[in-house]
């Protein structure tokens, strides 16, 4: 009995040691020296490891005011998410991502106009980041708003950004209506790759940082369900 209470203690012990090395390095701001020992496949491995923290209820407290001034006089954030501004998919929450690790980049529907394409060269071709990815998520009511053709004001012009994916629906998707949830979740994941696609198609700054592997693009998407991301390419 005893030995069994000792070999509890230290796999417990050991667990703790485990989560505590974890919740260390996930707390230690980004330096420029770690930004550029980051390889892009690291970047995004840090990321995948990140959602799986939060979909698993082990996201990583960290002092985020010691965080804020070791952060103030710069940043060397590892990577930069293109999100829509759905309240439900915060890119630092579901990423398990801190003060000073990424660049967020936010408009409804992920998608990337010449506004949202200067922001992404800068985060990576001057402030060093190693990976960029464009985070969908299901149940969007931009891309809903497309599939439906609605006109109204402004978002007019923003859901014509939103025909290249429309295109890739055919006959077998069914009617072209929002409540069709397997259609609208066809357009979402065609949205994600296309404008991932389209950052190297519209920037040469972009597309020659991924040629010369100083930098990994890649699409995902967020269940609103689940927490979880799925990693599309």
């Amino acid at each position: 009995m005893l030995t069994r209470r000792l070999f509890c203690g230290c796999v417990a012990a050991g667990s703790l040691a485990a989560t505590s090395v974890r919740a260390q390095t996930a707390c230690e701001i980004f330096t420029p020296a770690r930004q550029k020992s980051t390889t892009p496949e690291q970047a995004l491995a840090l990321l995948k490891q990140g959602n799986e923290r939060f979909t698993a209820g082990k996201s990583v407290n960290c002092d985020l005011m010691a965080q804020v001034k070791s952060t103030a006089s710069g940043q060397s954030p590892f990577a930069a998410i293109l999100g829509c501004i759905d309240s439900r998919v915060p890119p630092e929450l579901v990423l398990d991502q801190r003060i000073g690790d990424v660049f967020c980049a936010r408009v409804a529907g992920n998608i990337a106009d010449t506004d949202i394409l200067g922001s992404l060269e800068y985060a990576t071709k001057v402030a060093g980041a190693r990976a960029i990815v464009v985070l969908g998520h299901s149940n969007c009511g931009a891309i809903k708003s497309a599939v439906d053709g609605v006109k109204m004001g402004n978002i007019t012009a923003l859901l014509a950004n939103f025909k290249p994916a429309l295109k890739t629906l055919a006959p077998v998707d069914g009617h072209r209506d929002s409540h069709n949830a397997a259609l609208v979740q066809k357009v979402a994941e065609a949205n994600a790759r296309l404008t991932a696609r389209g950052l190297l198609k519209h920037s040469r700054i972009i597309a020659d940082l991924v040629a010369t592997k100083q930098l990994i693009v890649a699409a995902a998407m967020h269940d609103v369900t689940t927490g979880k991301i799925a990693w599309l390419s």
